[in-house]
């Protein structure tokens, strides 16, 4: 009998509906595109789901804008969680396509301000404005393959405590509560 190495994503997989969810209320993706050169170029990009697809916002200048329309492959990364109890994520192997779609843009637009803004948000007005001059554009990302994990649908590993303490160390409800008295 062989030996399996056991995956976070298949001790706690995240999928389907569940992993939309994840992805949509996810404020950041990183996104690694390759450059002409074949170096990498990495970087935190927003990102918004509509009806199961993710889109990404790119500004005409942006490195990851060429590289996107290169049509090379690229790896995305979502993640939350800083113990691991609490680790989840969502890796995404893929490529893109540009949106061509007037409605399909304006609806994202609206998407990204709902999520990213506020009514009288000090900073929305610049942000749409400099997209309008930058030449903003959607992008969706066209996954290949989504491995999705998240630890918080398992239960803690019961583990045995042993610890030595200092001597200052000393249990303060016994010595400190009125009902030691």
């Amino acid at each position: 009998m062989g030996f399996v190495n056991v995956t976070a994503s298949m001790a706690a997989p995240l999928r389907g509906k569940k992993r939309w969810a994840y992805l949509s209320r996810a404020k950041t993706v990183r996104v690694a595109t390759t450059n002409d050169d074949g170096s990498i170029y990495l970087s935190p990009l927003w990102l918004v789901v509509h009806e199961e697809r993710a889109f990404i916002p790119v500004d005409a200048a942006s490195k990851h804008k060429a590289n996107f329309e290169s049509g090379r492959q690229l790896a995305a990364l979502v993640d939350t969680g800083d113990e691991f109890a609490t680790v989840a994520g969502v890796r995404i192997l893929g490529t893109t396509k540009v949106v061509e779609d007037e409605e399909l843009f304006e609806h994202l637009q609206k998407m990204v301000f709902e999520k990213y803004f506020h009514e009288g948000h000090p900073y929305a007005d610049a942000y749409f404005e400099f997209g309008e001059t930058a030449g903003r554009q959607y992008f969706e990302l066209v996954p290949d393959k989504m491995i999705g994990w998240d630890q918080r649908e398992t239960s803690t590993a019961q583990a045995v405590e042993s610890r030595l303490l200092p001597d200052v160390a000393v249990d303060r409800r016994l010595e400190d509560s009125p009902a030691s008295s």
